[in-house]
């Protein structure tokens, strides 16, 4: 008997495949900071910046505060390349000495908001309970008053100054880094690796150290370059309100302050420190993003 010849389907039966992965390439994937075009540019910008303002008295031979009456109001031109002032002092002069001081007022600013910030976060979100409950009602308080009046008034108590004024922005500034890091660090503190560290023994603080500062390490640089952002743009703030510097000092706020009054007759007085903070501002906020996409292991291509 020969054999009966086999049955053909017209459709290819069903095959079973693998479930497909929500992260493309099975994983999540960081982007690296060099493909990040508008990050590397902003990094350069501020190094720049940087650069320029600790090297003004190297990059220009004239004094900030020298006065000449024969040469007020003067526009742009190849002696002054930034024009002069109400009292002939070169703009441009003081616009890198300028930078000296508002860099450093921001940065110190920075420095008092992020560490005590970043460990309130860590204790409220690490620990909970009765520490989480006071450092989260104290928070709320603080987030309740005006960022600038709040650092008005501490400048207003400790008196006006440059550091003063560092204290009082960064003192401003603390709530915010603290509800950050808070929600960061409850995100992160039920992942199981953290639950075996518990059931191996380890410490507190290692656990703290080693496995959850790591993690999240991209909401914490983000909140860092903001808050340098916000620092600028209030310490040029209180400067222009005339409770920072003393008169006269070169600091870019203050500058806008002298310019405000011939915005018409000589819009160089304000444009050129104005710029330069704009620019500074959204360089800092570009970097942030930069690392941001760079370090987050939870963000995918």
């Amino acid at each position: 008997m020969g054999l009966k010849p086999t049955r053909r389907f017209l459709y290819p039966l069903p095959t079973r495949q693998a479930p497909r992965s929500p992260w493309p390439r099975g994983r999540p994937e960081r982007r690296p900071l060099s493909s990040n075009p508008a990050a590397i540019a902003s990094a350069l910008f501020l190094g720049l910046v940087l650069l320029a303002s600790l090297t003004a008295p190297l990059l220009v031979s004239t004094d900030p505060m020298q006065m000449d009456v024969n040469s007020q109001l003067q526009p742009p031109s190849l002696a002054h390349w930034a024009g002069t002032d109400l009292f002939g002092r070169d703009v441009w002069a003081r616009l890198l000495h300028g930078g000296r001081l508002t860099l450093g007022i921001a940065l110190l600013a920075t420095l008092v908001a992020m560490l005590p910030g970043i460990s309130l976060g860590l204790l409220a979100g690490f620990y909970g309970g009765w520490p989480d409950l006071i450092i989260s009602r104290l928070t709320d308080v603080l987030l309740t008053i005006p960022y600038l009046l709040l650092a008005l008034g501490v400048v207003a108590l400790l008196g006006p100054g440059p550091v003063n004024v560092a204290l009082g922005i960064g003192l401003a500034s603390i709530a915010n880094t603290v509800r950050v890091v808070r929600a960061a660090v409850i995100g992160v503190r039920k992942r199981p690796y953290i639950l075996a560290a518990r059931a191996v023994g380890c410490t507190s603080g290692r656990i703290v150290l080693h496995y959850i500062l790591p993690n999240i390490l991209g909401p914490t640089l983000v909140i860092l370059t903001l808050q340098i952002g916000w620092a600028i743009l209030n310490v040029s703030a209180l400067n222009f309100l005339g409770v920072g510097v003393r008169p006269g000092v070169p600091e870019w706020g203050a500058m806008l302050n002298e310019g405000r009054g011939f915005i018409r007759q000589a819009p160089w007085i304000s444009a050129a420190p104005g710029t330069l903070l704009t620019l500074t501002v959204l360089s800092v906020n570009l970097v942030g993003d930069g690392l941001r996409d760079a370090t987050d292991p939870l963000l995918k291509t």
